[in-house]
Protein backbone atom coordinates (compact mmCIF):
# COMPACT_ATOMS: atom_id res chain seq x y z
CA UNK A 1 0.00 0.00 0.00
CA UNK A 2 2.72 2.52 1.22
CA UNK A 3 4.56 1.39 -2.66
CA UNK A 4 0.84 2.34 -4.22
CA UNK A 5 0.44 5.71 -2.73
CA UNK A 6 4.47 6.71 -3.78
CA UNK A 7 3.43 5.95 -7.47
CA UNK A 8 3.07 9.85 -8.34
CA UNK A 9 -0.18 9.89 -10.53
CA UNK A 10 -3.74 11.03 -9.55
CA UNK A 11 -5.86 8.68 -7.22
CA UNK A 12 -7.81 7.55 -9.60
CA UNK A 13 -5.38 6.50 -11.70
CA UNK A 14 -3.30 4.94 -8.46
CA UNK A 15 -6.49 3.10 -7.17
CA UNK A 16 -6.94 1.22 -10.70
CA UNK A 17 -3.77 0.07 -10.74
CA UNK A 18 -3.92 -3.03 -8.98
CA UNK A 19 -7.54 -3.94 -9.16
CA UNK A 20 -8.34 -7.34 -9.79
CA UNK A 21 -5.04 -8.48 -9.90
CA UNK A 22 -3.14 -11.45 -7.98
CA UNK A 23 -0.23 -10.55 -5.39
CA UNK A 24 2.21 -12.09 -7.88
CA UNK A 25 0.65 -9.82 -10.76
CA UNK A 26 0.90 -6.50 -8.15
CA UNK A 27 4.46 -7.38 -7.62
CA UNK A 28 5.54 -7.57 -11.18
CA UNK A 29 3.71 -4.95 -11.96
CA UNK A 30 5.40 -2.99 -9.14
CA UNK A 31 8.98 -4.27 -10.47
CA UNK A 32 7.92 -2.48 -13.93
CA UNK A 33 7.20 0.38 -12.38
CA UNK A 34 10.29 0.75 -10.41
CA UNK A 35 12.73 -0.74 -12.13
CA UNK A 36 15.73 1.27 -13.27
CA UNK A 37 14.67 1.84 -16.80
CA UNK A 38 11.03 3.03 -15.50
CA UNK A 39 11.75 5.08 -12.09
CA UNK A 40 12.59 8.24 -13.90
CA UNK A 41 9.30 8.26 -16.43
CA UNK A 42 6.86 8.09 -13.65
CA UNK A 43 8.80 10.70 -11.92
CA UNK A 44 8.16 13.13 -14.73
CA UNK A 45 5.39 11.62 -16.86
CA UNK A 46 2.55 13.67 -17.79
CA UNK A 47 -1.07 12.27 -17.38
CA UNK A 48 -3.55 12.38 -20.31
CA UNK A 49 -6.78 14.98 -19.30
CA UNK A 50 -9.12 11.69 -19.45
CA UNK A 51 -11.62 13.72 -22.51
CA UNK A 52 -14.95 12.71 -23.05
CA UNK A 53 -14.76 11.19 -26.50
CA UNK A 54 -18.70 12.29 -26.98
CA UNK A 55 -18.66 16.43 -27.04
CA UNK A 56 -22.65 16.33 -25.93
CA UNK A 57 -25.56 14.07 -26.55
CA UNK A 58 -29.27 14.32 -27.18
CA UNK A 59 -31.26 11.17 -26.74
CA UNK A 60 -29.45 8.41 -28.86
CA UNK A 61 -27.77 11.15 -31.11
CA UNK A 62 -24.45 12.58 -30.14
CA UNK A 63 -21.49 14.28 -31.64
CA UNK A 64 -17.86 13.12 -30.97
CA UNK A 65 -14.84 14.21 -31.52
CA UNK A 66 -13.95 11.92 -34.09
CA UNK A 67 -16.55 12.77 -36.34
CA UNK A 68 -16.22 16.76 -35.57
CA UNK A 69 -12.42 15.90 -36.48
CA UNK A 70 -13.74 14.34 -39.67
CA UNK A 71 -15.80 17.52 -40.34
CA UNK A 72 -12.95 19.54 -39.76
CA UNK A 73 -10.54 18.11 -42.13
CA UNK A 74 -13.40 17.68 -45.77
CA UNK A 75 -14.11 21.45 -43.98
CA UNK A 76 -10.35 22.42 -44.54
CA UNK A 77 -9.92 20.48 -47.83
CA UNK A 78 -12.69 22.64 -49.29
CA UNK A 79 -11.38 25.96 -47.95
CA UNK A 80 -8.10 25.64 -49.25
CA UNK A 81 -9.46 24.12 -52.33
CA UNK A 82 -11.33 27.20 -52.95
CA UNK A 83 -8.06 29.18 -52.93
CA UNK A 84 -6.88 27.50 -55.48
CA UNK A 85 -9.59 26.20 -58.07
CA UNK A 86 -7.64 27.92 -60.95
CA UNK A 87 -5.00 25.37 -60.73
CA UNK A 88 -6.96 23.18 -62.53
CA UNK A 89 -9.95 25.36 -64.16
CA UNK A 90 -13.30 23.54 -62.53
CA UNK A 91 -16.20 25.35 -61.22
CA UNK A 92 -17.35 25.30 -57.46
CA UNK A 93 -19.76 22.61 -58.38
CA UNK A 94 -17.45 20.31 -59.97
CA UNK A 95 -15.35 20.97 -56.75
CA UNK A 96 -17.80 20.59 -54.48
CA UNK A 97 -18.62 17.18 -56.14
CA UNK A 98 -15.12 16.16 -55.63
CA UNK A 99 -14.83 16.71 -52.28
CA UNK A 100 -17.80 14.93 -51.44
CA UNK A 101 -16.88 11.63 -53.23
CA UNK A 102 -13.69 12.43 -51.87
CA UNK A 103 -15.30 11.86 -48.53
CA UNK A 104 -17.13 8.50 -49.60
CA UNK A 105 -13.53 7.16 -50.77
CA UNK A 106 -12.01 8.30 -47.19
CA UNK A 107 -14.83 6.42 -45.43
CA UNK A 108 -15.50 3.40 -47.01
CA UNK A 109 -11.18 2.88 -48.00
CA UNK A 110 -10.20 3.02 -44.76
CA UNK A 111 -13.32 1.39 -43.11
CA UNK A 112 -12.63 -1.73 -45.48
CA UNK A 113 -9.04 -0.94 -45.39
CA UNK A 114 -9.06 -1.48 -41.44
CA UNK A 115 -11.16 -4.25 -42.06
CA UNK A 116 -8.74 -6.27 -44.56
CA UNK A 117 -5.04 -5.05 -43.19
CA UNK A 118 -5.52 -5.11 -39.47
CA UNK A 119 -8.96 -7.35 -39.03
CA UNK A 120 -8.99 -10.24 -41.81
CA UNK A 121 -9.68 -12.82 -39.40
CA UNK A 122 -12.57 -11.20 -37.92
CA UNK A 123 -14.02 -10.13 -41.62
CA UNK A 124 -14.16 -13.74 -42.27
CA UNK A 125 -15.71 -14.84 -39.14
CA UNK A 126 -17.89 -12.08 -38.50
CA UNK A 127 -18.82 -10.44 -42.14
CA UNK A 128 -21.19 -7.88 -41.03
CA UNK A 129 -19.35 -6.66 -38.38
CA UNK A 130 -17.81 -4.77 -41.39
CA UNK A 131 -20.85 -2.39 -41.45
CA UNK A 132 -20.48 -1.81 -37.83
CA UNK A 133 -18.98 1.78 -38.44
CA UNK A 134 -19.82 3.08 -35.00
CA UNK A 135 -17.60 0.61 -33.20
CA UNK A 136 -14.78 2.69 -34.55
CA UNK A 137 -11.91 1.22 -36.82
CA UNK A 138 -10.25 3.42 -39.78
CA UNK A 139 -6.73 2.98 -41.89
CA UNK A 140 -4.99 5.79 -43.33
CA UNK A 141 -3.70 3.46 -46.16
CA UNK A 142 -7.42 2.09 -46.84
CA UNK A 143 -8.60 5.80 -46.98
CA UNK A 144 -5.53 6.53 -49.27
CA UNK A 145 -6.97 3.90 -51.66
CA UNK A 146 -10.19 5.01 -51.15
CA UNK A 147 -9.54 8.42 -52.41
CA UNK A 148 -7.46 7.30 -55.29
CA UNK A 149 -9.99 5.32 -56.60
CA UNK A 150 -12.34 8.25 -56.70
CA UNK A 151 -9.90 10.52 -58.03
CA UNK A 152 -9.27 8.47 -61.07
CA UNK A 153 -12.94 7.70 -61.48
CA UNK A 154 -13.55 11.63 -61.49
CA UNK A 155 -11.08 12.25 -63.27
CA UNK A 156 -11.81 9.48 -66.09
CA UNK A 157 -15.71 10.67 -66.09
CA UNK A 158 -14.89 14.81 -66.60
CA UNK A 159 -11.61 13.99 -68.99
CA UNK A 160 -9.00 14.91 -66.95
CA UNK A 161 -5.47 13.85 -65.74
CA UNK A 162 -5.68 11.98 -63.05
CA UNK A 163 -1.70 13.22 -61.87
CA UNK A 164 -2.96 16.89 -62.18
CA UNK A 165 -5.78 15.76 -60.08
CA UNK A 166 -4.00 14.23 -57.11
CA UNK A 167 -1.69 17.30 -57.02
CA UNK A 168 -4.03 19.26 -56.75
CA UNK A 169 -5.84 17.26 -53.78
CA UNK A 170 -2.52 16.51 -52.55
CA UNK A 171 -2.35 19.71 -50.27
CA UNK A 172 -5.48 19.45 -48.92
CA UNK A 173 -5.27 16.92 -47.26
CA UNK A 174 -2.73 16.42 -43.95
CA UNK A 175 -4.98 19.11 -42.18
CA UNK A 176 -7.87 16.14 -41.96
CA UNK A 177 -4.64 13.78 -41.10
CA UNK A 178 -3.51 15.77 -38.69
CA UNK A 179 -7.18 16.43 -37.23
CA UNK A 180 -7.37 12.70 -36.95
CA UNK A 181 -4.48 12.12 -34.83
CA UNK A 182 -5.84 14.71 -32.77
CA UNK A 183 -9.18 12.25 -32.20
CA UNK A 184 -6.93 9.52 -32.06
CA UNK A 185 -5.16 10.94 -28.48
CA UNK A 186 -8.77 12.30 -27.14
CA UNK A 187 -10.04 8.95 -27.71
CA UNK A 188 -7.23 7.65 -25.87
CA UNK A 189 -6.50 5.08 -28.77
CA UNK A 190 -3.19 4.40 -30.70
CA UNK A 191 -1.08 4.96 -27.79
CA UNK A 192 2.72 4.93 -27.68
CA UNK A 193 5.23 2.57 -26.68
CA UNK A 194 6.90 2.61 -23.03
CA UNK A 195 9.45 5.11 -22.51
CA UNK A 196 10.93 7.17 -19.71
CA UNK A 197 11.55 10.42 -21.55
CA UNK A 198 10.47 13.68 -19.64
CA UNK A 199 6.72 14.06 -21.58
CA UNK A 200 6.01 10.63 -21.45
CA UNK A 201 2.28 10.42 -20.55
CA UNK A 202 -0.11 7.99 -18.75
CA UNK A 203 -3.54 7.58 -20.80
CA UNK A 204 -6.08 6.43 -18.10
CA UNK A 205 -7.96 3.67 -20.75
CA UNK A 206 -4.38 2.06 -20.65
CA UNK A 207 -4.99 -1.68 -18.85
CA UNK A 208 -1.09 -1.40 -18.09
CA UNK A 209 -1.03 2.04 -16.76
CA UNK A 210 2.67 2.33 -18.41
CA UNK A 211 4.02 5.84 -19.13
CA UNK A 212 4.08 6.14 -22.93
CA UNK A 213 5.17 7.98 -26.09
CA UNK A 214 1.98 10.05 -26.79
CA UNK A 215 2.59 8.94 -30.47
CA UNK A 216 -1.13 10.60 -31.78
CA UNK A 217 0.19 14.21 -31.19
CA UNK A 218 3.80 13.43 -32.96
CA UNK A 219 1.62 11.76 -36.26
CA UNK A 220 -0.41 14.93 -36.18
CA UNK A 221 2.44 17.20 -36.36
CA UNK A 222 4.48 15.02 -38.71
CA UNK A 223 1.50 13.98 -41.07
CA UNK A 224 -1.08 16.88 -40.41
CA UNK A 225 1.21 20.10 -39.59
CA UNK A 226 4.45 19.81 -41.16
CA UNK A 227 3.48 17.41 -44.35
CA UNK A 228 0.96 20.23 -44.90
CA UNK A 229 3.95 23.06 -44.82
CA UNK A 230 5.95 20.99 -46.80
CA UNK A 231 3.27 20.38 -49.72
CA UNK A 232 1.65 23.96 -49.29
CA UNK A 233 4.54 26.14 -49.68
CA UNK A 234 5.98 23.03 -52.34
CA UNK A 235 3.06 23.84 -54.12
CA UNK A 236 2.70 27.32 -54.07
CA UNK A 237 4.11 27.73 -57.79
CA UNK A 238 3.32 25.60 -60.92
CA UNK A 239 5.50 22.56 -60.56
CA UNK A 240 6.33 19.52 -62.73
CA UNK A 241 3.36 17.45 -63.62
CA UNK A 242 3.22 14.30 -60.48
CA UNK A 243 6.30 16.31 -58.46
CA UNK A 244 3.41 17.66 -55.82
CA UNK A 245 1.75 14.41 -55.84
CA UNK A 246 5.41 11.98 -55.39
CA UNK A 247 6.72 14.51 -52.45
CA UNK A 248 3.41 14.32 -50.31
CA UNK A 249 3.50 10.40 -50.74
CA UNK A 250 7.27 10.01 -50.16
CA UNK A 251 6.71 12.25 -46.91
CA UNK A 252 3.88 10.63 -45.63
CA UNK A 253 5.41 7.24 -46.07
CA UNK A 254 8.49 8.24 -44.19
CA UNK A 255 6.93 10.51 -41.44
CA UNK A 256 4.63 7.30 -40.81
CA UNK A 257 7.65 5.07 -41.02
CA UNK A 258 9.35 6.86 -38.51
CA UNK A 259 6.27 6.99 -36.25
CA UNK A 260 6.03 3.77 -35.95
CA UNK A 261 8.75 3.03 -33.99
CA UNK A 262 7.26 4.99 -30.98
CA UNK A 263 3.73 4.02 -31.49
CA UNK A 264 2.32 0.62 -29.86
CA UNK A 265 2.11 -2.27 -32.38
CA UNK A 266 -1.30 -3.48 -32.82
CA UNK A 267 -2.22 -5.35 -30.28
CA UNK A 268 -3.95 -8.14 -32.77
CA UNK A 269 -1.05 -8.30 -34.87
CA UNK A 270 2.28 -7.43 -33.02
CA UNK A 271 5.37 -7.32 -35.09
CA UNK A 272 4.75 -8.69 -38.28
CA UNK A 273 8.26 -9.11 -39.95
CA UNK A 274 12.04 -9.41 -38.65
CA UNK A 275 10.77 -8.95 -35.46
CA UNK A 276 10.96 -4.96 -35.44
CA UNK A 277 8.47 -4.23 -38.17
CA UNK A 278 5.26 -3.09 -37.69
CA UNK A 279 1.85 -3.27 -40.17
CA UNK A 280 2.12 0.60 -40.45
CA UNK A 281 5.65 0.34 -41.43
CA UNK A 282 5.01 -2.72 -43.73
CA UNK A 283 2.25 -0.75 -45.67
CA UNK A 284 4.13 2.34 -45.78
CA UNK A 285 6.99 0.84 -47.66
CA UNK A 286 5.23 0.90 -50.97
CA UNK A 287 4.14 4.51 -50.95
CA UNK A 288 7.77 5.62 -50.16
CA UNK A 289 8.47 3.98 -53.48
CA UNK A 290 5.95 4.88 -55.14
CA UNK A 291 6.54 8.39 -53.67
CA UNK A 292 10.19 8.46 -54.81
CA UNK A 293 9.40 7.00 -58.71
CA UNK A 294 6.76 9.62 -59.24
CA UNK A 295 9.24 12.14 -58.12
CA UNK A 296 11.87 10.79 -60.24
CA UNK A 297 9.17 10.79 -62.74
CA UNK A 298 8.16 13.97 -62.93
CA UNK A 299 11.57 15.24 -63.33
CA UNK A 300 10.74 14.21 -66.92
CA UNK A 301 7.63 16.10 -67.30
CA UNK A 302 7.07 19.87 -69.11
CA UNK A 303 6.24 22.18 -65.60
CA UNK A 304 2.21 22.75 -65.69
CA UNK A 305 1.16 26.00 -66.55
CA UNK A 306 -1.83 27.46 -64.31
CA UNK A 307 -5.04 27.98 -65.67
CA UNK A 308 -6.56 31.56 -65.29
Amino acid sequence: MFLMLWIPAPAQVRGRLFVGMTKAGCIQRLLIFFNTSTKGNFLHMLIHPDIDPVIFSIGPVGLRWYGLMYLVGFAAAYYLGLKRLQRINISRDEFADLVFYGALGVILGGRMGYALFYNFDRVLAEPLWLFKVWEGGMSFHGGLLGVLVVLFIYSWKNKRNPIDIMDFAGPLLPIGLGAGRIANFINQELWGRPTDVPWAMLFPHDPYQLARHPSQLYEALLEGLLLFVILWFFSASPKKRGAVSGLGILCYGSFRFFVEFFREPDPDLGFVALGWLTQGQILSTPMIIAGAGLLLWSVSQKPVTENK
